[in-house]
């Protein structure tokens, strides 16, 4: 493989930078606490974010998107409440789950050190489904900085759209080859493939939780330009190829 030519790492940033099954099952599960409630909350988590994820995935194939992320949230917890009978959250609790928790969410401990490797060489920007809040608030509070952020919110259209990644690369000033796509989400890689980005999967085995069934499949190896466990790995073998390329 040669990565010579890689001038940007876009990265997905909700599931490959940030825990958001944590975040959520925790928000719940303090939700439910406080209305003597149990439930498998690791398990409304993932489905919260499953119904988040439907609204946003290729929002403004139609028309000018008429919400965001943070509006999603708040769409997909009526719905979901409404469907566990689960009325008893009230509006604190909504606002906990839906803007307190993801605006709070932690990023895995390999991504503040390894973010700010990567950026002494590349260009880093977020790309993502998340609004540009969302992105401001999870970045002061895990340190993360950033040369762009590139929301879907500004761009108008959203991921898997090919428009989106080209969009990017425009806003970038770089052709799509001079991206690398950095993302633990196989649809995310492979819809940037397809508009000429590079791509590096990310492992992030936990994402979903601890349960290996909750686990979304992953393709045989070698389906990408690089496979890695952390950003780590990906600074040290992305330095190895440039050492490689020079000799």
């Amino acid at each position: 493989m040669n990565l010579s030519g890689i001038k940007a790492l876009t990265f997905d940033t909700g599931g490959t930078l940030l825990d958001w099954h944590t975040g959520f099952r925790d928000a719940f599960a303090a939700a439910g606490r406080r209305h003597g409630i149990d439930r498998d909350w690791g398990q409304m988590a993932n489905r919260f974010r499953r119904v988040s994820l439907e609204l946003m995935l290729d929002l403004g194939d139609d028309g000018p998107p008429q919400y965001n992320f943070d509006e999603a949230h708040a769409l997909s917890l009526k719905t979901l409440l409404r469907e566990e009978g689960l009325d008893r959250f009230d509006e604190t609790d909504r606002h906990r789950i839906a803007w307190d928790a993801p605006h709070g969410l932690a990023a895995w401990p390999d991504v503040p050190g390894g973010l700010a490797a990567l950026r002494e060489r590349y260009i880093v920007a977020s790309f993502t489904l998340l609004s540009y809040r969302l992105v401001i608030d999870t970045s002061r509070r895990n340190g993360l900085t950033w040369d762009a952020v590139l929301s879907c919110e500004g761009l108008g259209v959203y991921k898997l759209l090919p428009e989106a990644y080209g969009r990017a690369a425009k806003m970038l000033q770089l052709a799509p080859e001079e991206c690398l796509m950095v993302a633990c989400h196989p649809f995310d890689l492979d819809a940037a493939a397809k508009v000429g980005f590079r791509t590096a999967l990310i492992r992030r085995p936990e994402e979903w939780g601890p349960d290996p069934a909750d686990r979304p499949h992953l393709p045989e190896p070698g389906s990408y330009d690089i496979e890695l466990g952390n950003l780590l790995e990906l600074h040290k073998q992305l330095r190895r190829e440039g050492h490689a390329n020079r000799d």
